[in-house]
């Protein structure tokens, strides 16, 4: 094997590699960590903030960015809690799912409007957006947790299918229809044209605007569903949810090779991305390394990511 064919494998597939030593060094030190039981866990939390990174990915491909997500998952919990709460009606449930999408994707909406249409810078207008979410959701709650335990509310975080959590399957439905969004439609190459150079996709005759605001109702509405999935697995939608999910998306995202410089990332990736982030919290969890440290230790794996997309980028212009 030649030594451009082990640069192109590492370059195509490096964090595969280092998801892989991460999770067998964690085995190493911790009794247990090797288990299905820890695997599943591990998976059933990156379902959540994983669903949310896919539409951070997609702002991110556009040169954009979402820092509204963690709090659209707060405000959406509690919005569907208080729809199934003092109820058990499947159609209620159907309606707490559908509401959260609807209303993520509202708010997604607005984040593309002030963006392509207000020109506002897409990290001002997702920030105003976070604060504003965050508020309405404490506003919305009174501040408390709202019980969400209704069973047809609850089934999906609860059952299983072929050993599969009911998230899980979510969760790999969601993948599996934005890779194919991103990869196969117009619109995924709408969405790497708007990232490689916007005024070249304005000439070439696409509609920039649109797929802009398109792109954040995609990310808004994902992170509605995973405010409800969320109130689904904790039984309760809390406005206190979702407290920094933004940057474990961004974070997912940029690790899975997503380029900040915009027209480059693939969903799979940002897969590998959320799960080295998964696999680096329960690890940390498990060594018992107090939560301070945790937050540190997730600032430098940023920091590093992006200081090897840029050097890889500084590498290719040369």
């Amino acid at each position: 094997m030649s030594n451009d064919t082990i640069k192109k494998m590492l370059n195509a597939y490096g964090m595969v590699f280092i998801l892989i030593a991460l999770f067998l060094v964690l085995s190493a030190s911790i009794d247990g960590f090797f288990s299905p039981r820890t695997v599943w866990s591990i998976i059933e939390q990156v379902s959540m903030f994983g669903i949310i990174a896919i539409g951070v990915t997609f702002a991110i491909v556009t040169t954009g960015i979402d820092l509204s997500s963690g709090s659209m998952v707060a405000l959406t919990s509690v919005v569907a809690a208080s729809i199934v709460t003092g109820g058990d009606s499947v159609s209620a449930a159907f309606l707490a799912f559908a509401l959260s999408i609807a209303l993520g994707a509202l708010l997604g909406a607005i984040n593309g409007g002030l963006t392509a249409i207000g020109s506002i810078p897409p990290f001002i207008a997702t920030l105003g957006m976070m604060i504003i979410a965050r508020g309405a959701a404490q506003l919305y709650s009174d501040g408390r947790p709202i019980d969400a335990s209704s069973e047809a509310f609850t089934w999906i975080s609860d059952v299983s299918f072929f050993g599969l959590p009911g998230l899980v399957i979510l969760y790999i439905l969601v993948v599996i229809g934005a890779h194919i969004l991103l990869s196969r439609s117009t619109f995924g190459r709408h969405v790497y044209a708007v990232g490689g150079n916007l005024n070249a996709a304005k000439i070439c005759g696409i509609n920039t605007t649109k797929t802009l605001i398109w792109v954040y109702v995609l990310a808004g509405a994902l992170s509605g569903l995973a405010g409800a999935m969320l109130a689904a697995r904790t039984y309760a939608g809390n406005p206190s949810y979702g407290l920094a999910w933004e940057l474990d998306a961004i974070a997912a995202a940029v690790i899975g090779g997503v380029s900040l410089s915009g027209g480059i990332g693939t969903i799979p990736m940002c897969v590998i991305g959320a799960l080295i982030i998964g696999t680096t919290n329960k690890g940390l969890n498990m060594l018992g390394v107090d939560p301070y440290w945790q937050q540190i230790v997730k600032g430098l794996i940023i920091v590093v990511a992006v200081l090897i997309d840029t050097l890889k980028r500084r590498k290719k212009g040369s």
